[in-house]
């Protein structure tokens, strides 16, 4: 089995190492192997781990909450049911907030297209 530095976890998805280290000591990151020296060592299981930590972290699901899924990935297959109940609604609020920034997207446009106009000689503010 190939494993990873901490340096090399951290480059893959872009992220510091003191957010591994944070996300281990919450519990989110289970598994976390030790070299002699002490080093984690991060396995394919924990990147695909952390590739799931990662999205569900960047699309705003609270710490509290991507630890208890991560609590039930580490029961297994009993709580299949729950993770995808979990999912399904992380989905619906992501959409939401998807929503929310393309109305406000459309206030941005609008105030840009009211400045090229006036810089062009066209209405007033």
């Amino acid at each position: 089995m190939k494993y990873y530095t901490i340096g090399e976890a951290a480059a893959m998805y872009n992220i510091p190492e003191s957010t591994l280290r944070f996300y281990e000591k919450k519990g989110l990151l289970p598994f976390v192997e030790r070299d002699e020296a002490g080093r984690r060592l991060f396995s394919e299981r924990q990147l695909a781990l952390l590739q799931i930590i990662t999205c569900l972290k960047n699309t705003n699901m609270p710490i509290n909450q991507i630890k208890q899924y991560m609590d039930w990935v580490v029961e297994g297959n009993s709580t299949i049911e729950k993770r995808l109940d979990m999912l399904l609604k992380h989905k619906r609020n992501v959409l939401d907030e998807i929503a929310l920034m393309q109305e406000y997207l459309k206030g941005i446009e609008e105030k840009i297209e009211r400045y090229q106009k006036q810089l062009r000689g066209g209405e007033n503010l």
